[in-house]
């Protein structure tokens, strides 16, 4: 008689928490050397640091992060590559927003308790109200 087969396990993946400086995830540093990257001093002198759009971007950045907050455990629909939709209580976004964690993901294929979205995947997502 054969070994019955074992049953797969899913793997969950929590997403990281902020490192011990304490920053949440912005770091002081520059994302590239200065003196590895040519386009540094261009992009350094450009449109993009003008304290007007740096506010702008600042303001946006934080709505995003407080509707992140606000969206823990609500329905969610995500909208995937080839048209495929999925339903999901929202859970969190990691860090560097690469993957989504959420809860009962409704698919085609049946629920999912608890799933990892990777957000090259994600073409968009909403809240139903």
């Amino acid at each position: 008689m054969a070994a019955p087969l074992p049953l797969p396990v899913g793997i969950l993946r929590l997403p990281r928490g902020p490192d011990s400086s304490g920053s949440r995830g912005f770091s002081r540093e520059p994302r590239c050397d200065p003196g590895q990257d040519s386009r540094w001093d261009s992009r350094r002198n450009s449109r993009w640091d003008s304290p007007e759009l740096q506010s702008a971007r600042a303001a946006l950045r934080e709505r995003f992060l407080r509707l992140l907050g606000r969206a823990r455990g609500r329905p969610a629909r995500f909208s995937l590559w080839n048209s495929v939709l999925v339903d999901a209580d929202f859970g969190a976004a990691d860090v560097e927003f690469l993957e989504f964690q959420v809860d009962s993901l409704r698919t085609p294929l049946g629920i999912q308790g608890a799933a990892l979205l990777r957000c090259s995947d994600v073409l968009a997502f909403s809240f139903p109200l």
